[in-house]
């Protein structure tokens, strides 16, 4: 096995991605010693029976000596994890995160890192609507992306941009595809490819639930592919997804107003008979759907790449690497 990428790696959060983090650092030997920490004692001893790492009882400890700790937390509580972690970072240390939204992220840890800290923020575009450490498996980074949004600010400090490799070669140990932009950017792109898709899931259920005739369970009894592929996606953690959108509000109102607009067209072709209109945006969007399955980030089976068969576990995700 090659080489660890580092000599300790600290992973602050056990959930889905932090329990898979640790599971494919071990599997890959991207990190020859793991200590981890999670707020939730529940989770922490879940953690260390699992076998996820060195589980330690207080945050501090689970970070010092480290070359890279990773910040597995909702994007909301950076600032103050930074913030509690700070004096105990050591020098040129890489600090990362996992958060959804960058632009947040990064003047979070900028904020309040030390500055003999090499802050480098990230995103995986990996996960199932799963939590907690027992969700967590060591191939969800497989094939994935993993966006790194190095600060402008930092690129001329000594030893950055071999940081920057290193955490790199990091993820890509991890079978990650690593790709770097600006954060603004980050944060425009996954508005329209992941957050507005959560927004659109949580809303259609809620109308769901609220219609009439709920009581007799009927849209339970008689969902389709689609409005179950809704719920997969509105069951995912609550808390991250607040955050999400609270951090990254203008790109998704921005966002949410084109789609709104674009709905409304949508609205006037159904009330007009203009079948003409509606034929060529589902032509569109089908197209739209063949282009990411070329692009081997789905799945071509019917239905979303759920399996048919009688014996299928529906509750198993689709797809390791869908965003969540």
């Amino acid at each position: 096995m090659a080489a660890a990428v580092f000599d300790k790696l600290a992973l602050i959060g056990a959930g889905l991605i932090g329990s898979s983090i640790a599971r494919a650092a071990a599997e890959t030997g991207a990190a020859a010693e793991i200590s981890v920490w999670d707020r939730d004692p529940v989770v922490r001893e879940a953690a260390d029976e699992l076998g996820l790492g060195q589980v330690t009882p207080d945050l501090q400890g689970a970070v010092t000596g480290a070359d890279c700790v990773i910040l597995c937390v909702p994007v909301g509580a950076i600032g103050a994890v930074t913030q509690a972690v700070a004096d105990d970072l050591a020098p040129g240390a890489i600090l990362t995160d996992v958060g959804s939204v960058k632009t947040v992220a990064a003047s979070a840890m900028a904020e309040h890192a030390p500055g003999a800290i090499h802050v480098i923020p990230g995103h995986p575009i990996a996960g199932t609507e799963a939590s907690g450490p027992a969700a967590g498996f060591a191939s969800l980074f497989k094939g994935a992306w993993h966006i790194l949004t190095p600060l402008a600010s930092e690129t001329e400090k000594p030893g950055h941009r071999d940081a920057v490799k290193t955490l790199t070669a990091f993820w890509e140990r991890l079978g990650a595809r690593v790709e770097t932009m600006a954060a603004e950017r980050h944060d425009r792109v996954l508005a329209i490819t992941s957050h507005l898709p959560h927004l659109i899931a949580f809303n259609i259920v809620s109308t769901a639930y609220d219609m009439e005739r709920i009581d007799e369970q009927e849209v339970v009894k008689y969902s389709a592919g689609g409005f179950r592929d809704f719920t997969r996606i509105a069951a995912s953690d609550p808390t991250m997804w607040r955050d999400v959108f609270l951090t990254n509000k203008a790109a998704v109102l921005e966002t949410l107003g084109r789609f709104s607009e674009d709905l409304a067209a949508l609205q006037r072709a159904i009330r007009w008979d203009d079948g003409d209109m509606l034929y060529e945006a589902f032509s569109r969007a089908r197209g739209i759907r063949q282009a990411i399955i070329d692009a081997g980030m789905d799945r071509s089976e019917v239905n979303f790449g759920r399996d048919q068969r009688p014996d299928a576990d529906l509750n198993s995700p689709i797809d390791p690497n869908r965003d969540a």
